[in-house]
């Protein structure tokens, strides 16, 4: 069974950084996509990573501070996040699947979410 895994999430001081890690069980896939969801917001794009290519592409309010990476670990990605803000606070999901897309609906399989919380 297909499995994502997000780790790395904890606690955070503003203007501090996080990494994030997804590690997919079995294979590797085409694009892995980090999504995150704020209590009572909507879930929001934060950007796609193409594994062939290593090509990405960020969410436009995210302004550079995000950066996702192929990790060192096999079918892993890294999400790393600089210049935190306390409205960065949310569970940060990660998807993969064959679509390079900033749809939600176009990925596949999902982990669980780990939470980061940004504190002022």
């Amino acid at each position: 069974q297909v499995q994502l895994v997000e780790s790395g999430g904890g606690l955070v001081q503003v203007g501090g950084s996080l990494r994030l890690s997804c590690a997919a069980s079995g294979r590797t896939f085409s694009n892995y996509a980090w999504f995150r969801q704020a209590p009572g917001l909507e879930r929001e794009f934060v950007g796609v990573y193409d594994w062939s290519g290593g090509l990405t592409y960020y969410a436009d309010s995210l302004k550079g501070r995000f950066t996702i990476s192929r990790a060192s670990a096999k079918n892993t990605v890294n999400l790393q996040m600089n210049s935190l803000k306390p409205q960065d606070t949310a569970v940060y999901y990660c998807a993969a699947g064959s679509i390079y897309s900033v749809r939600p609906e176009d990925m596949e399989y999902w982990g669980k979410g780990t939470l980061v919380t940004v504190s002022s």
